[in-house]
């Protein structure tokens, strides 16, 4: 199950509202071309980009096992939680040949933080557009969901996501223990990067460009 970041914030009442309303409001289409909130209609297609082991099998908090009803409920639990402005699933479908990928946002707005996971389908994986699409999803949660801390993890053998995590200058912040919907637990290496920061290294990208 998704676990707050281990650097722990206090937003002000003010500042937990107004990240609820964007959580609620938020409009995906900022992460990219045909980018939607997942919806009922999606459940066949997600559930079978995740049948895939390439995609799956190094996400920890996927709803297993991957069947329709339990991929169904994973998309009500997450309806649920954007109303409650503490979370978002999203799909890129690729119109009549099932999806592309998804990405699950949790967030938590009483601490001005939040995470991301996701997966893209396998035949696109390693095609370069997998860093562009985390630089523009991380910035899009700093600057659209109005947070100040994002977490990572990524398990110690997923070789493609630590690069990713790494080249997008996340700082490593050691391992912490992830537990599965099953109650099972998986290592994992964990990343921070604070809004902050993240505006630092974008203009120094910018300067050198």
């Amino acid at each position: 199950m998704s676990a707050p970041p281990k650097t722990v914030l206090t937003a002000s009442p003010e500042e937990e509202a107004a990240i609820r309303e964007a959580v609620r409001t938020a409009d995906p289409e900022g992460l990219g071309p045909n980018r939607v909130i997942a919806g009922p209609e999606h459940v066949e297609a997600l559930l079978e980009l995740l049948r895939d082991p390439e995609v799956s099998e190094a996400i920890y908090d996927l709803p297993r096992p991957l069947t329709a009803e339990n991929v169904g409920a994973w998309i009500a639990d997450f309806a649920a939680k954007r109303a409650r402005g503490e979370g978002l699933l999203m799909v890129t479908p690729d119109f009549g040949k099932g999806i592309l990928s998804y990405s699950q946002i949790t967030v938590w707005p009483e601490r001005a933080s939040a995470e991301i996971a996701g997966a893209m389908r396998a035949d696109i994986q390693g095609a370069g557009g997998g860093g562009e699409g985390a630089v523009r999803s991380f910035s899009w949660m700093f600057d659209a969901l109005k947070v100040r801390l994002i977490g990572l993890t990524a398990a110690p053998d997923n070789v493609r996501s630590i690069k990713l995590i790494d080249r997008a200058g996340f700082v490593r912040m050691g391992e912490r223990e992830s537990v599965r919907p099953d109650g099972t637990i998986r290592r994992s290496l964990y990343w921070e990067m604070t809004r902050d920061g993240w505006a630092q290294l974008q203009a120094g990208m910018a300067d050198r460009t």
